[in-house]
């Protein structure tokens, strides 16, 4: 019986430090978690998910220009029957082009009648020969640009009765030229387009997209 209280009494300090130990830590604070994102982490966090966003509306909005002006200023539908009332030449770059075009349709029979235009940036010279069988009718438009263009075919066509007409035009001037003629004459209206200088495309384009707007909320008649 003494050898166990002289083992209980050796433990017995033991038990006792481990008790107080076990009182400090109770009384001493716990230490702190990891820190969680600051405002200045939050804000960046909100910062680049504006930034996606905004990068993929930039990026949908580029795509739909480069789409809009491929169909409208690039690649547009051109293309005619056999045969049509009359051939107009329109005025603008290009000119020796556009008349060399329109001619060659007048040559072929296409129409019994050539337009040309002499307005600005127009065909300069005298009013090109008639090939046989075709009549020729040179004018100024006013006022000197395509919707004066259109104005005066629309009523050339309804004094002679015409029931269809061909544009001869360059590409960037296609969609704008046809919207304007359909507003003044109301049968077919077609296009046939002339070549372009590759270095005059930038501008073209650039004019062709300002003149588009100004004809889509400005004139909206003949």
């Amino acid at each position: 019986m003494r050898s166990t209280g002289y083992a209980n009494a050796d433990f017995r300090p033991a038990l006792t430090r481990v008790r107080n130990t076990l009182r400090l830590r109770r009384r001493q604070p716990s230490e702190p978690g990891p820190a969680g994102p600051g405002p200045g982490a939050a804000g960046r966090g909100r910062f680049a998910r504006v930034a996606r966003r905004a990068l993929v509306v930039l990026t949908v909005l580029v795509v739909l220009f480069a789409v809009a002006t491929a169909r409208l200023l690039v690649w547009p539908t051109t293309g005619m029957p056999a045969k049509v009332s009359a051939i107009v030449m329109l005025a603008g770059p290009g000119e020796d082009s556009r008349l060399a075009v329109a001619v060659r349709l007048a040559r072929e029979q296409r129409a019994p009648v050539l337009v040309v235009s002499q307005g600005h940036l127009g065909y300069g010279g005298p009013c090109p020969a008639a090939p046989a069988g075709v009549r020729t009718v040179c004018f100024d438009p006013v006022p000197s640009d395509t919707r004066g263009e259109a104005q005066f075919v629309g009523k050339l066509a309804k004094r002679s009765h015409w029931s269809s007409v061909v544009l001869v035009t360059t590409r960037p001037q296609d969609t704008r030229a046809r919207m304007l003629m359909e507003r003044c004459f109301s049968g077919p209206v077609y296009v046939v387009t002339a070549g372009l200088p590759l270095s005059s495309w930038p501008y073209q384009i650039a004019y062709g997209w300002g003149a588009l707007l100004k004809a889509l909320t400005l004139y909206r008649t003949c």
